[in-house]
């Protein structure tokens, strides 16, 4: 009688990250995207949306967080916490393109128009966003 396979681990990464770990996650979590076969357009897409916020998390929450990375449902979850002041309402109401002038702002913007779906909760002792791509989607041909 053959054995079941071993389950798998929905969680690909995770890790706590500061400042200086930026550069070095961001190719940790690139490496998980391409090893789960999402496609390329897809992939830099949702990279830039995780870049993104886990740039947020140094600049303006104190410096340090948490991301892990996952598969659940057909989809990547990736999910950032902080332990910061939480976003002011007036960033997550008023999601818009900053207008060229405006310095910063763009984070959050992009991450709700590259991914297929964001989650926020925040509040006065931190932030956690998820972002949601869809393993199910044909791949590009890249």
């Amino acid at each position: 009688m053959d054995a079941a396979p071993p389950p798998v681990d929905p969680v690909l990464l995770d890790r706590s990250f500061g400042h200086d770990d930026i550069t070095v996650l961001r190719h940790e979590v690139a490496e998980h995207l391409a090893a789960v076969g999402l496609g390329s357009d897809r992939r830099h897409g949702y990279l830039l949306a995780v870049n993104e916020v886990i740039t947020n998390v140094v600049l303006h929450a104190g410096g340090a967080g948490r991301l892990v990375l996952r598969i659940e449902d057909g989809s990547l979850w990736c999910v950032v916490t902080d332990s910061g002041p939480g976003i002011p309402g007036n960033y997550l109401s008023d999601l818009r393109a900053p207008e060229a002038y405006e310095v910063g702002g763009r984070g959050l913007w992009l991450a709700h128009q590259l991914c297929d779906e964001v989650t926020t909760a925040t509040g006065p002792i931190g932030t956690s966003i998820g972002l949601r791509m869809s393993l199910d989607v044909v791949p590009d041909s890249r």
